[in-house]
């Protein structure tokens, strides 16, 4: 980042480099509660460098990030700088602008990592600079950060204009979701569940299909590891044209289900309106759609240490004929949960710059 030369400038810079850091790993909280606004984490510190106050995105209609953070340092904020993922909003929507809530609690320095080009909510570090605030952009290493952050399926809609799309499977080696009998609980063991359940905690959208419904009836909830609904739940999704029976465990209690009457992904989620990251759970068939569509952005891939032979295939009707039209996808992370193995992948060559919309 920006700053000063000697001592005093080389630590304000770590200084703020830990408080993006800081401030990327609290937005996260955010995932799954805030949609359709950003993810956004800010830290403030004191004129002395020390962290007074840290904020994510509250859901709509609360208090964005900059303002939680404010609120918690209260005095000390004053002089002091704040560092934010998100270029600070310089528009009226469902509250106030944070260009002036910074301006009011006197702030001498703002850090952010990715601006903001949308005309309605744009010009944030401009009005700031202004005002005579000192505004830096953070550094092209911490600017990635962020954007492949708890920001990276927001930015994705508005770039896109549709919702980041993850297919999630659990496989043995050889791509069997279920054996030749049709058993498939479990695949993958009790470690990859809770990381699968905790990913469920972070997205808006969970998707199976009508064909997934009728087989497993399943309840579509994120759980905790003593097995009780987490706070944050997905809307639960059924797509396809079959009913959905009144007694169906994916109904639930709440509001949080929808079924979606179309066999088209791309239909699907037009139909879900402005949600940013919706997760396919649904089986090969649906997977295959998804995939056919060229609406697969990600991969979760659990797979177990099993060699079936025979049974279910992860994905079916994909629309590949030769190994020259497969889909290619890249491995960012890997990672082992108890006895099994957990891919992140995405597309290859996902290189699209991502923006952000009005908030």
């Amino acid at each position: 980042m920006p700053g000063g030369p000697g001592a005093d400038g080389d630590g304000r810079r770590r200084r703020e480099r830990d408080a993006l850091a800081a401030a990327i790993t609290v937005s996260a909280s955010a995932l799954g509660v805030c949609t359709p606004n950003p993810p956004v984490g800010a830290v403030v510190l004191d004129e002395s460098g020390e962290v007074v106050g840290t904020g994510a995105t509250e859901a709509p209609g609360g208090r964005h990030a900059e303002v939680v953070a404010l609120d918690a340092a209260g005095d000390r904020a004053r002089g002091g700088t704040i560092v934010v993922t998100l270029e600070p909003c310089d528009h009226h929507g469902r509250t106030g602008p944070c260009t002036g809530r910074i301006r009011e609690a006197g702030l001498a320095r703002v850090v952010y990592a990715v601006s903001d080009p949308n005309p309605v909510a744009s010009g944030g570090a401009g009005t700031l600079r202004r005002e005579g605030i000192g505004v830096v952009r953070a550094d092209d290493d911490e600017v990635r950060a962020a954007r492949s952050g708890p920001l990276r399926a927001w930015l994705h809609r508005q770039d896109h204009g549709r919702p980041l799309v993850t297919w999630k499977y659990a496989a043995s080696l050889d791509g069997r979701v279920a054996a030749a009998d049709g058993s498939s609980k479990w695949i993958t063991g009790p470690v990859s569940r809770r990381h699968a359940h905790a990913r469920r905690q972070e997205i808006d959208a969970l998707v199976v299909g009508t064909g997934t419904l009728r087989a497993d009836d399943p309840a579509l909830t994120a759980r905790t590891d003593d097995g009780r609904p987490a706070p944050r739940q997905p809307l639960r999704v059924v797509m396809g044209l079959s009913p959905v029976p009144a007694d169906a465990r994916v109904r639930g209690a709440d509001d949080r289900f929808r079924h979606l009457a179309t066999r088209d992904p791309a239909e699907a989620l037009a139909l879900l309106g402005d949600v940013s990251h919706v997760l396919v759970e649904g089986g090969p068939r649906l997977a295959g759609a998804f995939l056919a569509a060229g609406l697969v952005d990600e991969i979760d891939a659990y797979l177990a240490p099993l060699v079936l032979g025979a049974g279910l295939s992860a994905v079916s009707g994909a629309g590949v004929d030769t190994l020259a039209a497969a889909h290619g996808f890249e491995i960012r992370e890997t990672t082992i949960l108890g006895d099994d193995l957990h891919l992140r992948l995405t597309l290859t060559a996902d290189t699209t710059p991502l923006t952000r919309g009005p908030r």
